[in-house]
């Protein structure tokens, strides 16, 4: 197995991700979790213990054999492709760490098809939202989640967004400041419907919510436990026989399809998502093409 000092570095690795990088915990667990399945796999493969040299010698046949090792054990190709992402920002660290100059192995990750993200009609994500509110067990909790909800469909924001947001955001404004990936703030507008279900939702919240605490509080005052919200999503889709994809993270996808179709611009959409580079927007042009390609078939009496 991986020796006392590798494990070090790759806990070291992880304080970098997280401190230095400003990676999300996920992505810190993840990646960490990588380091240590690579280094295992490579003590079985080479047939001894692996040294902080030998991440200096890493050759592409490693990486692929690692690779191939992955996908028997069931791991999709976008997964795989994270998973290589992983091991080379590990050996970069690695060799950094040494005083030495960064040479990765080049290995071609798997290709990854391009998948559209499928957006809800804004009837359906206003009645998902609605109808998890109302299901809640207790008042104030439905106000609370159907507030989220309202913020991922009404505000583009990612669910970790949400749930990050502090009561330092009240009172209320027109705009909300939001810290994404990478600590990287931006603001978003807040629509009325928004703005109404958190302002209801704090009124009804039997927790004070003040300073520093987060605005959205389970059940016992502490933070909100995400999972929470998607059995919610979950029991709403259920009873409205609505499909499996429409998730809280869909709600983002349906406010950046809908933003399109009505003529926003991808830079602003950009802005908008917290994207780091244009081309992580463009996946949307894809979508609204699909949305009209599919209207078309189905009015069209020549198509």
């Amino acid at each position: 197995m991986e020796q006392p000092s590798l494990a070090d570095l790759a806990a070291r690795f992880g304080a970098h991700l997280a401190h230095d990088r400003r990676r999300s915990a996920h992505t810190v667990r993840a990646y960490v979790a990588t380091a240590h399945r690579f280094l295992h796999f490579m003590h079985e493969h080479r047939g001894e213990q692996i040294g902080r040299y030998a991440l200096l010698t890493i050759q592409p046949t490693d990486l692929r054999g690692f690779l191939a090792r992955r996908r028997g054990e069931g791991l999709g190709a976008a997964s795989a492709a994270r998973e290589l992402s992983a091991v080379r920002a590990f050996l970069k660290f690695a060799a950094e760490d040494s005083g030495e100059q960064p040479q990765l192995p080049r290995t071609r990750a798997p290709r990854r098809p391009r998948t559209l993200p499928r957006p809800a009609s804004p009837g359906d994500a206003m009645a998902l939202a609605e109808d998890a509110g109302e299901a809640a067990l207790q008042p104030w909790v439905g106000a609370r989640d159907l507030a989220i909800l309202l913020l991922l469909y009404g505000a583009g924001l990612r669910m970790a967004e949400a749930l990050s947001l502090t009561a330092r955001v009240l009172p209320l404004g027109p705009t909300l400041r939001v810290v994404g990936k990478r600590a990287k703030p931006r603001v978003v507008p807040l629509v009325p419907a928004a703005r109404e279900a958190i302002e209801a939702y704090v009124r009804d919240c039997p927790w004070p919510l003040k300073g520093d605490v987060p605005l959205f509080v389970g059940v016992r005052g502490g933070p909100l436990n995400p999972d929470l919200v998607r059995r919610a999503v979950q029991g709403a889709r259920r009873r409205l026989g609505l499909p499996d994809t429409l998730t809280p993270h869909a709600l983002r996808h349906s406010f950046a399809t809908h933003l399109l179709a009505r003529g926003a611009d991808l830079r602003s959409l950009q802005e908008l998502l917290g994207h780091a580079s244009l081309s992580s927007t463009q996946i949307y042009t894809g979508v609204d093409a699909a949305h009209l390609l599919d209207v078309y078939r189905h009015a069209h009496p020549r198509a």
